[in-house]
């Protein structure tokens, strides 16, 4: 959980208490989850509706990626060829 111990935890807890009071600490958890949760579907919904594939596509810089990761690859293919003999 990002590096944080039980101690840091308790005492993020104590202040973020201390701040908002027990009455709308669980108001401002509630919309954070929220929040954390139509972001994940908002990504999961592009990831279906453009695909890897469509996403290479129509991102600038993520074709050039691409073809630079598969000349990567046959250049490490070549190398475990020359290397067996």
């Amino acid at each position: 959980m990002f590096g944080l111990g039980t101690p840091e935890v308790v005492v993020i807890l104590a202040i973020a208490f201390l701040l908002f009071g027990g009455k709308k600490l669980p108001e401002i958890g509630a919309g954070l989850g929220k929040a954390i949760r139509s972001f994940k579907n908002g990504l999961d919904e592009v990831e279906n509706a453009t695909g890897m594939e469509g996403l290479a596509k129509k991102l600038p810089g993520v074709r050039e990626a691409v073809a630079v990761q598969e000349k990567i690859d046959q250049v490490k293919d070549i190398g475990k060829l020359l290397t067996k003999e």
